[in-house]
């Protein structure tokens, strides 16, 4: 006995567990189990009694966990007793132990089902009689039904594993146990809450929630479901945990409202994944209903809230919506008949059965009834279902499922090692645990409620779950329906959230953001972010990302994508381009009016005087300065951008080049009259045509290199207009002609405008009576005004989102201008009196270069001493000079002194509009 008792308390310590006290004689052997004679013995395990008070064991009976899943097994073991096809000539015995719902007291009672494999030690142990003593020989337990509760599995597992005797759960559904390194010899007919966990995160995914939190009750359940979920959801990535709270084993008074309030905390996350018992689901609800949170939460429970009725009683309210998930059962219909008919005088196997009998009726038996409160007898006749409320508990099934497979692996095991041998053959006497987990593994066929029995590697049931949810109808009746199913995916119906309400409530830590936005995502929290718009050129690339568009692409309305950037060019009916072409217009008329005003009094004097073949060059540039302004408006193409290349300078220097030409021959007449009175070169028509167009040559000769270097092509300007705002973006259709190349193109052209500049004020002391000099000077100094006022206008703009417009006008209308000034200062007082003063377009006296010089320097003289001597001593004096001098004219031939006089008659007498000019 001493030796027993040393072994047991060993295997105890080894195991973890230590014994509060030795016993000094061992309890009475089948006190507190049932015990079923058979040839095969299967262990059982049930929580028949709750976990009890502090010092307590065992607390109250349970009777739909514990005694109708007890009395699961009992019904299975008849059934199968009574098959002729499973287990013929085999009887099944059972050995069922009461577990309180506690896992150390489970351990200690497990002991039982491994005594027949403790060698017992018996030479300490002395008979009175001196006889060797004799033990009686416990019975063999060959596997164990249970047990619930994961945390009783876990440590049951533990030791039996230790013996090699197979176990088979009926509701354990930690991960955990999945473990087949640890617990290589557990096996569950139901499915592992890590299916569990992933049906819950469909079911959450399904309702586009991705902010949420997780409550579990302290122990392996309630910790290992909710690791799972987080597991699952934190690899699938779409849902992200607010809180993980978890309750204590004995909670404090005001725990749950803490709790509660906690998960207030984050109020975005409404949605609750819980993993609890009943007991503390009860109490959550209660403390959300104290605190006025009715309607806040949305509640998903696990199986251990299901379908059943005791956590939401007088808290329908609160539960309102929650969805809860259920491995996929179905009543039994046979145990419900079976367990209806027991009664007292029928089950006195079940030892449990009479305390069940008092707390199912409210009534006592006898004077030791654990009742003795109550003030009603019981008689034996009452009868379940008819004075008692009955619902069959949700894991009967589950337990029949586990004593048939046990019995299933056991038959095909029987089958092989004693083939026709009727009863149990000498090879089966000492049934091998390792070699009954091969067949229980292999098992499969059709459980109670029809479904398929089979188990994986690791011993766990497929994921088969019914989803409910606890719905208020319209006549204030709450009842659980099903919504769902789940069979490794999900499937969901219509919800119904509030009475007649099925818009789907959200519980999300931030609002998907708009299109056109990325997620600006929260540090470490992947389901909170900001949201940002994609601003400028950018559009949303991705959920995530804004990328830029291509240069000569923008973003679309919505920024999801990028779009062409509009090609513009300068349109005709534009403001920009209908002032230049006006004035173009008018210059040219008037142009073609002076040149035809011309061609038809070509040889009239004033024309003749006007230096013909040097006006009509002139009135070439002018012309050509006033076209340009068509190919600068009209739109780009390779024809146009030749045309503007070629005639962009080319007017300016017809113009300029002509001017120059005659600036500098008053120039060089005068400089050489003051030397000599012989004419300088170069001074006839085709001298002055020749370098015209020598000067004009120059132009050309740069704008056949400019087409060789770079031949004319269009391209579409994206940067002149890229606004800051992109609808406002637009790309200019433009000839390849940049700022260098213009100037480059014009410089040529201003050079010969300085010039004949400069020219024009070095023959500013030519009186005007003799020749051209003032209105060219007029002219140029008008014309480098306007040039001087383009600069700043054409270069100041280049940042303009107008640009292309103002300084396409601006250069037209500069051309324009200069040519109208030089068309207006120098042909329209020739063609006014040409049309409207006839008279005066009259042949005059031709005199010689000499004589014409003498009498330009005596005019010029006279204005420098006009202002010296008094009105017509001047002339007097001059005329006397004249006298004096004895000029010659018309060659060498002397003047005779009649012909001398009657030309000094005729100079001193003359006005000054009727002198000729050159």
């Amino acid at each position: 006995l001493v030796g027993w008792i040393h072994r047991w308390s060993t295997l105890l310590w080894v195991t973890g567990v230590s014994m509060v006290s030795t016993p000094l004689a061992p309890p009475p052997e089948y006190a507190h189990s049932i015990r079923l004679d058979g040839d095969v013995i299967l262990g059982g395990l049930f929580p028949v009694h709750a976990r009890g008070e502090r010092g307590v064991p065992c607390g109250e009976l349970k009777k739909e966990k514990g005694i109708h899943r007890l009395e699961a097994m009992l019904f299975a073991i008849d059934l199968i007793n009574k098959d002729p096809e499973l287990l013929p000539n085999v009887t099944l015995g059972a050995r069922i132990l009461d577990t309180c719902s506690r896992d150390t007291y489970a351990l200690e009672q497990s002991l039982t089902f491994v005594q027949a494999l403790i060698e017992r030690d018996g030479s300490d142990v002395r008979c009175a009689n001196g006889e060797p003593p004799i033990f009686a020989k416990p019975d063999k337990v060959v596997g164990v039904i249970g047990a619930s509760a994961s945390s009783v599995s876990i440590m049951v597992a533990n030791i039996l594993r230790l013996f090699k005797i197979p176990q088979i759960s009926y509701a354990s559904t930690a991960p955990e146990l999945s473990d087949n390194t640890r617990y290589d010899f557990f096996s569950r007919v139901v499915p592992p809450d890590s299916y569990q966990a992933q049906a819950m995160l469909d079911i959450v995914t399904a309702m586009g929630w991705n902010y949420v939190s997780t409550l579990a009750s302290e122990g392996n359940y309630g910790e290992s479901g909710v690791e799972a979920f987080v597991q699952i959801s934190r690899e699938s990535g779409g849902v992200c945990i607010a809180q993980s709270l978890k309750i204590p084993r004995e909670p404090r008074p005001g725990e749950f409202d803490k709790i509660v309030l906690r998960l207030v905390e984050t109020p975005n996350a409404r949605a609750v994944i819980m993993f609890a018992n009943e007991d503390d689901i009860r109490r959550v609800l209660d403390a959300a209903k104290r605190n006025n949170l009715t309607g806040h939460f949305l509640w998903v429970g696990s199986d251990s809230w299901g379908s059943k009725i005791s956590p939401v009683v007088q808290q329908e309210r609160v539960a309102e919506g929650a969805v809860t998930i259920l491995p996929k059962r179905a009543s039994v219909d046979a145990f419900d008949r079976y367990f209806k008919s027991r009664s007292l005088s029928n089950n006195r196997r079940n030892v449990w059965f009479a305390e069940f009998w008092e707390e199912n009726f409210g009534c006592k038996l006898g004077m030791h009834g654990k009742r003795p409160g109550s003030p009603k007898k019981c008689t034996g006749l009452e009868k379940v279902g008819r004075d008692s409320t009955y619902e069959q508990e949700g894991k009967v099934q589950f337990v029949m499922d586990a004593v048939y497979a046990m019995a299933h692996a056991l038959h095909h095991m029987h089958r092989q090692l004693c083939a026709g041998y009727p009863g149990l053959c000498p090879r089966m006497a000492n049934v091998d645990g390792k070699e009954l987990l091969a067949h229980i593994r292999a098992v499969s066929f059709n459980g109670s409620a029809g479904t398929p029995v089979i188990f994986n590697e690791n011993g766990d049931a497929p994921g088969r779950y019914d989803i409910f949810q606890y719905q208020i109808n319209n006549s204030s009746a709450a009842e659980y329906k099903v919504i769902g199913h789940w069979t490794n995916q999900l499937h969901l119906n219509v919800l119904q959230w509030t009475a007649g309400d099925s818009s789907l409530p959200s519980s999300v830590c931030s609002l998907p953001c708009r299109t056109g936005e990325r997620k600006k995502v929260v540090k470490g929290v992947p389901c909170c972010w900001h949201c940002e718009r994609c601003e400028g050129y950018h559009y949303q690339a991705s959920e995530f990302t804004c990328e830029l568009c291509s240069y000569e692409r923008r973003p679309d309305r919505n920024r999801t994508g990028c779009q062409p950037i509009p090609i513009i060019k300068l349109e005709w009916h534009s403001p920009w381009a209908l002032a230049p072409v006006f004035i173009s217009v008018l210059g040219i008329v008037a142009t073609t009016f002076v040149i035809v005003t011309f061609v038809r009094y070509n040889d009239t004097p004033i024309v003749r005087a006007s230096g013909r073949e040097m006006s009509y060059v002139l009135l070439t540039g002018i012309f050509l300065c006033y076209i340009i302004t068509f190919p600068m408006i009209a739109a780009p193409d390779v024809v146009v951008c030749s045309f503007r290349r070629i005639f962009l300078g080319l007017g300016m220097c017809f113009s300029y080049a002509a001017l120059l030409t005659k600036t500098n021959r008053i120039h060089r007449i005068f400089e050489q009259g003051k030397k000599a009175v012989t004419a300088p070169r170069f001074i006839s028509p085709a001298s002055q045509l020749v370098i015209t167009f020598s000067l004009i040559s120059v132009q050309l000769l740069g704008v056949l290199v400019w087409f060789a270097a770079d031949p004319p092509h269009t391209f579409v300007d994206y940067g002149e207009q890229r606004t800051q705002d992109p609808d406002q973006a637009r790309g200019v259709l433009k000839c390849d002609i940049s700022d260098l190349s213009l100037i480059c193109s014009l410089g040529y052209s201003i050079l010969l405008m300085v010039t004949c500049t400069v020219y024009a004020i070095k023959t500013r002391g030519v009186p005007e009576t003799f020749n051209e000099a003032k209105p060219i000077g007029f002219t140029m100094y008008t014309t480098c005004i306007i040039w001087l006022a383009f600069i700043p206008i054409f270069f100041g703009t280049a940042q303009s989102a107008e640009r292309m417009y103002i300084q396409t006008a601006t250069l037209t209308v500069s051309l324009s201008l200069s040519a109208s000034v030089s068309l207006g200062m120098l042909y329209m007082p020739k063609v006014y009196i040409i049309i409207f003063h006839p008279e005066q377009n009259v042949p005059k006296r031709k005199r010689s270069f000499k004589a014409i010089v003498t009498a330009a320097t005596m005019t010029s003289k006279l204005s420098q001493l006009a202002a010296e001597r008094p009105n017509g001593e001047v002339k007097t004096e001059l005329c006397e000079g004249v006298e004096a001098s004895g000029e010659r004219v018309n060659g060498d031939r002397a003047v005779s002194s009649q012909q001398y006089a009657s030309r000094k008659s005729s100079y001193c007498s003359r006005r000054p509009e009727d002198s000729e000019i050159f």
